[in-house]
């Protein structure tokens, strides 16, 4: 495994946790101030109340760290491979609890600690059991389209259901939808990056360049929606995870990225049982309902606004 790729994802993974952190903290800052987004689809006033959601430091802070996960995430891409680097950022669990902890002023609780590190370690176990190897450094041109268009089913039918459902289990379905959407947008990255050495104008000439562009960009979008829809503690599990095994399907189908399960089992099934007693324990978390990240105001002290 290249070490630079581990280190250049981790740190994505510090950058991303800290962008969900920071953007959760200002769209709970604009709700504060009694300025909620449209329960319906509606086009103008959904538009305007981002354009103020824009204006907050906070956000802006956030999508510097999300600026800077996406440079640190093209480096690992270029050299290491899909299916190795997004199970790496599945340390942004933790780094999201840290980053969160010392912005809402708020501990989550010891299940929901627990849980988030079996998440964490039970995703690398199991992916770790893949023997995932370095695969192309592009993809095939016949194989992008299905896959683009499966992607694309899967975040339209996830966004509408998350629009159906409320509190925690949307924030978890938009968190699956927006995952699927950053995956895609991570192989999308890790075309453009093996396609440098034939110089700027061949990538350019392609569509894969504006596809990435056009990827990350809706995944900002899908991720305001997940981080209004629910507490950080429903949405960053599915959110992380969906991306890491989304791109491990992604590192196979587009790159030929082989992965070997039956290679290590007694591994893969230790990853397997701590990914369902991380998200048992979760579903059981306080944290998960609850407002340990939906408020800055410390305990005892009015809201802006009047409220508790």
């Amino acid at each position: 495994m290249n070490s630079l790729a581990v280190v250049l994802a981790l740190l994505a993974a510090l950058a991303n946790g800290a962008a969900s952190v920071l953007q959760r903290r200002a769209v709970m800052e604009q709700t504060e101030d009694h300025d909620e987004p449209p329960r319906r689809w509606q086009v103008r006033q959904a538009a305007a109340w981002l354009v103020r959601l824009l204006r907050r430091p906070y956000w802006l802070a956030g999508a510097a760290a999300l600026g800077f996960s996406a440079g640190f995430q093209a480096g690992a891409l270029a050299v290491g491979s899909l299916s190795v680097v997004q199970p790496l950022m599945a340390s942004e669990l933790l780094f999201t609890l840290l980053l969160g902890t010392a912005v809402f002023r708020h501990r989550p609780g010891g299940l929901t600690w627990l849980s988030f590190l079996m998440l964490a370690v039970g995703l690398g176990l199991f992916l770790g059991a893949a023997g995932a190897s370095t695969g192309n450094t592009t993809g095939q041109a016949g194989t992008w389209l299905p896959a683009g268009l499966c992607v694309a089913a899967a975040v339209a039918a996830l966004f509408g259901l998350g629009q159906v459902l409320r509190g925690a289990a949307s924030a978890a379905v938009l968190g699956l939808a927006t995952s699927v959407c950053f995956a895609c947008t991570a192989a999308l990255i890790k075309e453009v990056t093996g396609r440098i050495p034939e110089g700027v104008v061949a990538v350019l000439a392609t569509g894969y360049f504006y596809a990435a562009c056009a990827a990350g960009l809706l995944s900002l979008l899908l991720l305001q929606s997940t981080l209004r829809a629910g507490s950080l503690a429903a949405s960053q599990p599915a959110l992380t995870l969906g991306d890491a095994l989304v791109s491990v399907v992604l590192g196979k189908v587009l790159f030929d990225e082989r992965v070997a399960l039956g290679s290590y089992p007694v591994q893969a099934v230790l990853g397997g049982c701590l990914l369902v007693a991380g998200t048992v324990g979760l579903s059981l978390s306080p944290a998960v309902a609850g407002s340990w990240d939906a408020t800055t105001t410390p305990p005892g002290r009015p809201a802006r606004g009047g409220r508790r």
